[in-house]
């Protein structure tokens, strides 16, 4: 299968100043500091950045600030909102500074069916034509769960535009096999099985701890080298499932930086009891992050 994209990405987290304000200079520098660390790219406002709880005019300050970065190529805009109007007016000033791929999830809230998410993204790639759009399946966000029917109807209708899925639902996985299409796993557990099948990569909330080994599974894959830490990048997903994934990810990234304690309410930190298991059980997996601030 032929893919535009493909690879590890890590969905970013945010930074969050003492006001709760989005520190833009910090959640770039973080999501730099992991392409470094072994990501192809990064997703920025998915769900793991707290997208839905940021406004529009702090997400527009940041990509304009993001159009700069030396790794401006390699990043994939999420949308995070509901209406339809702010996504295609937050879509054209993405394209307007040259970022062209996204990952849109269907509104969440209401109920609806295929028609209308069809009708969802045939307004959006009317408006926006260039665009490059990854579809993000996600039941448990916003209600709505893709079948292997709807995602290959989207790519005939709109072959140059629909390029992919994140299937963080996973009821798509091994279902699926498009040509010219990429289909990222949400988890680290498909990551190596989905390569085998053919798929394009992973996009990952877990990739902002561990992009170095999620790469090594990725390339040790294609260099035909024997797997020797797909296991251990199990190990450290199924840890971090324990907990809400913000959460345990803020907790752990904020031993090396305090704003990294800051979330967006209602969402909190784990407790101290939680957060020091998930430090001690990744300690005895043998994993310690060499972490250094964003600042």
């Amino acid at each position: 299968m032929n893919k535009l994209i493909s690879g590890i990405y890590a969905a970013t987290i945010s930074v969050f100043n003492d006001d709760l304000s989005l520190n833009i200079e910090k959640t770039i520098k973080h999501s730099e500091k992991i392409i470094d660390e072994g990501c192809h790219g990064v997703v920025m406002f998915g769900s793991t950045g707290q997208a839905q709880y940021i406004s529009v005019s702090e997400k527009i300050s940041l990509i304009n600030q993001l159009s700069k970065s030396k790794y401006s190529d390699k990043f994939i805009i999420g949308t995070g909102l509901n209406s339809l109007i702010e996504i295609i007016n937050f879509m054209k000033t993405s394209c307007s500074l040259n970022f062209n791929k996204f990952l849109i999830m269907p509104p969440a809230f209401y109920s609806y069916d295929e028609l209308g998410v069809k009708k969802f993204y045939e307004k959006i790639i009317k408006s926006i034509p260039t665009s490059k759009i990854i579809l993000y399946n996600f039941e448990a966000l916003c209600g709505f769960k893709f079948n292997e029917n709807l995602v290959m109807e989207l790519k005939k209708e709109f072959p140059d535009q629909i390029v992919g899925i994140k299937d963080s639902t996973g009821n798509l996985f091994k279902k699926i096999k498009i040509d010219n299409f990429s289909y990222f796993s949400g988890t680290e557990l498909n990551l190596l099985e989905g390569l085998k099948f053919g798929y394009a990569g992973m996009i990952t909330a877990n990739a902002n701890i561990s992009a170095s080994l999620s790469r090594k599974v990725y390339d040790d894959y294609f260099s035909k080298k024997e797997q020797t830490v797909d296991e251990k990048l199990h190990d450290i997903r199924k840890l971090f499932d324990k907990y809400n994934t913000i959460t345990g990810l803020h907790a752990y990234l904020s031993q090396s930086d305090k704003l990294l304690e800051n979330i967006l309410p209602p969402l909190s930190l784990l407790k101290e009891e939680e957060k020091r298991d998930l430090i001690q059980n990744l300690k005895k997996l043998d994993f310690q992050l060499t972490l250094k601030s964003v600042a």
